[in-house]
């Protein structure tokens, strides 16, 4: 069941949508090479808690890292470890706060230190792809509306779209319903309603779409060891539009 949530509520996973862009704004400081993915995890699950939340990802499933940190190839899920960034890798980082028992889900892929014409090619245009799969987030919508457009432009700038991720609804738990692919029909799917908080969130490759999973049985890389890109924002469906949770 999806549910519609109250202002109340929006205003909840709002609050949670601030403490999300502002670590991820502190990480963003502290990623340059040298620095290892468990530093930029311990450092994420500390500024989240000194600030009144709660570091969603932390032992959901039995996940062991306070959010998920992906290197280059990784495209999600990556577990924080002994990893030493270097100049010229990509590192996503993809964060869920809990605050007050709502939850707000965002992720960016930050360049580490210079990196390549291909990998920033990557990155541009996978937060591209996001802005144009928003510009058909309304009330009334078709949901297939917002798929289509994300797969139209990455399949446009020869980008793979990974299809065994999708984005999702949130709420007091970090998966809700609906399911939000980055692949689909226009006109198709469910309709949007004004209320709706939902997490649209491209992963794109330069490579195949192919992905396999580590045998640490989270980190799931590309079959090709093409880079990824993962751009991420938690939503509400208004009126006329939407508004970013997870903004400033």
């Amino acid at each position: 069941m999806i549910s519609i949530k109250s202002k109340e509520e929006i205003e909840k996973i709002k609050k949670a949508g601030h403490l999300n862009y502002l670590t991820r704004e502190h990480l963003k400081t502290l990623i340059v090479p040298g620095i290892t993915t468990k530093e930029i995890d311990e450092e994420a699950g500390k500024f989240i808690t000194s600030h009144g939340g709660i570091p969603s990802s932390k032992g959901y499933e039995g996940y062991p890292g306070n959010i998920c940190v992906s290197v280059n190839e990784e495209v999600v899920h990556g577990i924080g470890g002994a990893r030493v960034l270097k100049n010229g890798d990509i590192v996503s980082i993809d964060i869920v706060v809990e605050v007050d028992g709502y939850h707000a889900d965002a992720a960016e892929t930050i360049p580490v230190g210079d990196i390549n014409a291909k990998k920033t090619y990557l990155l541009k245009h996978t937060e591209k792809a996001l802005y144009e799969g928003l510009k058909e987030v309304r009330n009334g919508a078709k949901l297939g509306n917002v798929s289509a457009k994300i797969e139209g432009y990455a399949k446009k700038h020869n980008l793979g779209v990974v299809r065994e991720l999708v984005g999702h609804g949130i709420g007091t738990s970090m998966h809700e319903e609906p399911d939000v692919p980055n692949f689909g029909t226009y006109g198709t799917g469910i309709t949007l309603k004004t209320g709706m908080t939902i997490c649209i969130e491209p992963m794109l490759t330069s490579g195949k779409r192919y992905v396999r999973v580590l045998s640490d049985d989270w980190t799931i890389v590309t079959l090709d060891k093409k880079p990824s890109a993962h751009f991420e924002h938690t939503i509400v469906v208004t009126d006329d539009g939407y508004e970013i949770l997870t903004g400033e």
